[in-house]
């Protein structure tokens, strides 16, 4: 697992911090982190819905918090639980923009054993850091 849990950072929320080798690998540990958070077995989510995922934003940092929440609201809207894959971040003149496509399905309680329910990624700590071993981020959820 390219990520764990912080249980000493939060007391009412959930907080993890994830890495990888590049910004891409970051950002799918930390989506996978946050789909974790919800869904205990995270091979219990079928690939039956695809989702294309675009973000933009002027930072790195924000983009990975904006990605997040994207998965969060198609939790909230359409009751998907999403999974990604290949990751893809360019420069744009603006700042960054992340590209990617999700699969998933919708929950459901007799398949999937949910755990707690994320409402939203929050910024208190949040940071995204290039470090010697690769990326790494903290996070912190309101459950």
């Amino acid at each position: 697992m390219p990520y764990h849990y912080r249980e000493d950072l939060a007391t009412a929320d959930v907080a993890f911090e994830a890495w990888g080798e590049s910004v891409e690998e970051l950002f799918a540990a930390a989506a996978q982190a946050t789909m974790n958070v919800m869904v205990r077995d995270l091979s219990t989510i079928a690939p039956r819905q695809k989702k294309p995922i675009r973000v933009t934003e002027e930072a790195l940092d924000l983009l990975l918090f904006e990605f997040l929440q994207e998965l969060i609201f198609y939790k909230d809207a359409e009751r998907l639980l999403l999974l990604v894959d290949r990751v893809r971040i360019g420069k744009t003149e603006g700042g960054y923009e992340l590209t990617c496509e999700a699969s998933g399905e919708e929950i459901d309680p007799g398949r999937h054993d949910l755990i707690v329910d994320v409402k939203a990624v929050t910024l208190h700590k949040f940071k995204v850091e290039e470090t010697a071993r690769g990326w790494e981020a903290l996070v912190i959820l309101d459950i």
